[in-house]
Formats: structure tokens, C-alpha cells, sequence
């Protein structure tokens, strides 16, 4: 690579940062739906031409602050199960489980864009979705363990779920039990649904000690996947 070539490509990466901070800023203060390129463009001092030849529409810029979000959040629940490598799969469910709301509870309107109301106009696009289950994938990883080890209990599953839980299975681990991937996508969805009510204020004078609480919460949610 030349020396001009990489120049460019340098500066091109701290505009395309640049962008998306302000981009973010913007979030925060007038939320996803306002996001505007021309409001973007003015606050960085370039022309609105210029912007596009980086992001050519407010969906595109959307979708790589989602894609962005979607992997910080992955990063965190990654690093939060290595971080308790020697511990069993109880405690590296909790440990994900709570990076998963630490992370949300210091990044409120990053979370918002991904698991907040969606944006009017806007359809994520298939580009998201590798982004989106890394966190999914780092509990499906702790339940394989868990199997693996002769430590997971396979919880009761209804008749009329089988056929869904067994194209569920197929479709994301088949090496677990059905039961175990049915409890295992409700208890997934319930941990976000967890973290949505603090965040968003559902919890407001309902349930004032919420560490405690969510700890025990996602305990439960573990304990009906199979963990113990």
C-alpha cells in the first residue's frame, strides 16, 4: 500500500468515525427517528454531498450504528463469559446476563436503535443479523457446555410446542435437547425484556433495588433453560 493510498484510507476511517459520533449525538439528544444526514453534515461543517459519499442514505448510516451497537453489546457478553472460564454454567449465564444490562444501562440510546421502538421507514437489513446474535450465541455456547458436561436438566415441553421447538433446534443448535432450545429462546427474549423495563422506566416505582432483583430474575430464567 502506498503512502498516499494509506493516508487516504486513514482519513476516511476517522471521517466515517467522525460521522457516526455525531450521528450517535444525535440519537441521544432527538432519538432514532430524527436522525437527519443533512443534520449531520451541518454539525461537522461539510457539505451534505460529501456525507453521502460515505453513508448514500439515513438508512445506511442507521444500520452501521446498529451493526456497531449490536457488536459492542456481542464484545461485552463475550468478554464477560471468558472472564469466568473456570466458573460453572450458572455463574457464566449470570455474569453474561448482567454485562448484557451493564452494557445497556451505560449505552441507553445504543441499546434503544436495537431493541427499542422501531424506527418509522426503516428495515434492518439481513447485514445485521450476524451482529445481532452474538449474544444469543454466547448463551446457546454456556447451555452446549452444560450439555456437553451432563449438567443441564431437560425441562417438560408441551405437545403442541414440539414441532416449533424441534425447527427451532434445527435452525440454531441441533445438538440440543428441543426443550432446552424452546426455554432457552423464551429465557433470551425475557432477558432483554428485563433489561427494556429498567431501562426505559417500566420498573419505576415497582422495583426500586434492581441488581438484586435482576440477578435473581436471570437465575430463574437459567434455571428453567436447565442450568443448575
Amino acid at each position: 500500500m502506498s503512502t498516499a493510498h494509506g493516508a487516504r484510507a486513514r482519513a476516511r476511517m476517522e471521517i466515517t468515525a467522525a460521522i457516526k459520533d455525531e450521528a450517535r449525538r444525535q440519537l441521544a439528544a432527538e432519538g432514532a427517528a430524527k436522525l437527519s444526514l443533512r443534520a449531520v453534515a451541518r454539525e461537522l461543517g461539510m457539505v451534505s454531498s460529501a456525507l453521502y459519499r460515505y453513508f448514500p442514505s439515513r438508512d445506511d448510516l442507521l444500520t452501521a450504528l446498529i451493526i456497531d451497537a449490536y457488536d459492542s453489546l456481542g464484545e461485552t457478553a463475550e468478554a464477560a463469559r471468558d472472564a469466568m472460564s473456570d466458573a460453572g454454567p450458572l455463574r457464566r449465564w449470570t455474569a453474561v446476563c448482567g454485562a448484557v444490562r451493564g452494557w445497556a444501562l451505560a449505552h441507553p440510546h445504543e441499546y434503544a436503535i436495537i431493541y427499542g421502538s422501531p424506527v418509522p421507514g426503516y428495515s434492518a437489513p439481513e447485514t445485521t443479523v450476524p451482529a445481532a446474535a452474538r449474544v444469543g450465541l454466547v448463551l446457546i455456547g454456556i447451555v452446549r457446555d452444560a450439555h456437553a458436561e451432563g449438567g443441564l436438566t431437560v425441562p417438560p415441553l408441551p405437545d403442541e410446542l414440539r414441532g416449533e421447538a424441534e425447527r427451532m433446534t434445527a435452525a440454531l443448535a441441533p445438538d440440543l435437547p428441543p426443550a432446552v432450545m424452546a426455554a432457552l429462546v423464551a429465557a433470551w427474549a425475557q432477558l432483554y425484556g428485563l433489561v427494556g423495563f429498567e431501562l426505559f422506566g417500566q420498573f419505576h416505582r415497582v422495583v426500586e433495588d434492581r441488581e438484586p432483583f435482576f440477578r435473581h430474575a436471570v437465575t430463574g430464567l437459567a434455571q428453567r433453560v436447565g442450568l443448575s
